[in-house]
């Protein structure tokens, strides 16, 4: 557990007068990307107001889960927050612009929180999991204890759900990920 990092993954289209089509997800093209994980549920949201603000989430131990996250329609703002004890990049944070135009998509490992600030109104968002919902083993941290740099206009708070807006914060936050040798590194 914790051996993989954040990945923005990059999808190829292939594109004709009719529209296109991509594959956003093949086990073996993964795996070479070393994302060898087995995906066993998958989450559809919908986020009707713009700047609503989901996380920052994970599941612990012994059901923490990786997550494959992509934006079909409108745009986000998608984060990965470090929380491995020992890692060199704890508490640090990488984020990107997923949208139903650009087709990314997000790997987050176990170890990492992750959250989204919708940029627009009515966005749907869909993710894989590499296990099932495990309401004992839900947990968060607050959305605006990690630094994050949302792209918040000014004077705006994101809409947040009851249970988002009362998480620990960071520095509160006794984690249960450790470390084992991959750091966070910035998104190419």
């Amino acid at each position: 557990m914790g051996a993989l990092t954040v990945q923005l993954i990059r999808p190829k289209r292939h594109g004709d007068a009719r529209g296109w089509f991509v594959e956003t997800y093949n086990r073996d093209t993964f795996a070479g990307l070393g994302i060898d994980v087995t995906f066993v549920q998958d989450n559809h949201s919908l986020s009707a107001p713009a700047f609503t603000l989901r996380g920052l989430h994970f599941q612990t131990p012994p059901r923490a889960l990786d997550k494959l996250v992509r934006c079909v329609r409108g745009r986000i703002f998608d984060v990965a927050v470090d929380l491995r004890r020992g890692s060199p990049t704890y508490g640090r944070w990488v984020g990107a612009e997923l949208s139903a135009e650009n087709g990314h998509q997000l790997f987050v490992p176990v170890g990492f929180a992750h959250g989204f600030l919708t940029l627009e109104p009515d966005v749907e968002v869909v993710y894989k999991c590499s296990d099932t919902y495990a309401p004992a083993h839900d947990g968060g941290i607050a959305w605006d204890s990690a630094g994050i740099d949302w792209p918040l206009p000014a004077g705006t708070t994101p809409e947040l759900s009851p249970k988002d807006g009362r998480q620990p914060t960071l520095a509160a936050f006794d984690s249960p990920f450790s470390y084992a040798g991959r750091p966070l590194v910035p998104l190419a």
